[in-house]
């Protein structure tokens, strides 16, 4: 990056707020639905390897299949990891950034600075909460204020459930991993891909929620930066 472009003033909104990249969500939201293709395909490839190793199914007079159902397994497992690590990065540098907009927009709802929002992602166990923690106080940030003595509060179910989403998919992929990995038997190795394909349901709605989570929160913190806090409140309360 030369040193010109470090110069060049940020595009604001209205009240001196830094304008959200909306080519950057909407990247974010491809690499999501991209990550969400690859676990339906992991799915498939999973559904495959359970069933030729299903109790009634004669493996023995169809090594060459189930030879190819491992390799499609292994060959889907290679393509999530490729899609996942640019998502992941994207996420995380949209993430940082809307936590720079929202702090400007109500500085008083964080208690932590702005570079916890990628460092939160790298902490061990740290992780498991930080962001979470963050994306609350973003989506508080992004909430109207209270107008004529009436508090006006947002639910945080979308934060709720694509956090919720989110860990369970990557404790439980983790698990199903290890299982995996220490697998003697055909049993043991059909037990573990049934999991593994569990967590890759949770991954993709996990995706899902994080597509919901991430336009729901821009909106929030364009409507309020555009229009006043006190004027988001009182078209809600008006309708």
């Amino acid at each position: 990056m030369s040193s010109s472009s470090d110069l060049r003033p940020r595009p604001l909104l209205p009240g001196g707020v830094p304008r959200s990249s909306r080519g950057l969500l909407a990247a974010m939201s491809a690499l999501l639905g991209v990550v969400a293709l690859s676990d339906l395909f992991a799915v498939f490839a999973g559904a495959r390897i359970h069933t030729l190793t299903d109790e009634g199914h004669d493996v023995a007079t169809a090594p060459q299949d189930l030879d190819a159902a491992y390799s499609l397994y292994q060959t889907a497992g290679n393509v999530q990891g490729t899609v996942y690590l640019p998502c992941a990065v994207l996420f995380v540098v949209w993430f940082f950034r809307m936590r720079r907009n929202t702090g400007l927009l109500a500085p008083d709802r964080f208690r932590r600075g702005p570079g916890w929002a990628i460092a939160g992602w790298f902490v061990p166990l740290v992780n498991f909460w930080m962001p979470y923690r963050i994306a609350v106080d973003m989506w508080g940030a992004g909430t109207p204020l209270p107008t004529d003595g009436e508090p006006y509060r947002t639910s945080i179910w979308p934060v709720n459930v694509w956090w919720g989403l989110f860990v369970s998919s990557t404790l439980f992929g983790r698990y199903a991993g290890s299982r995996y990995e220490d697998a003697e038997s055909i049993a043991e190795v059909r037990v573990a891909v049934m999991q593994y394909m569990a967590a890759d349901v949770l991954d993709v709605a996990a995706a899902a929620a994080a597509v919901y989570f991430a336009v729901r929160l821009t909106a929030m913190q364009r409507l309020k930066a555009t229009e006043g806090p006190w004027t988001a409140a009182q078209k809600h309360t008006s309708k």
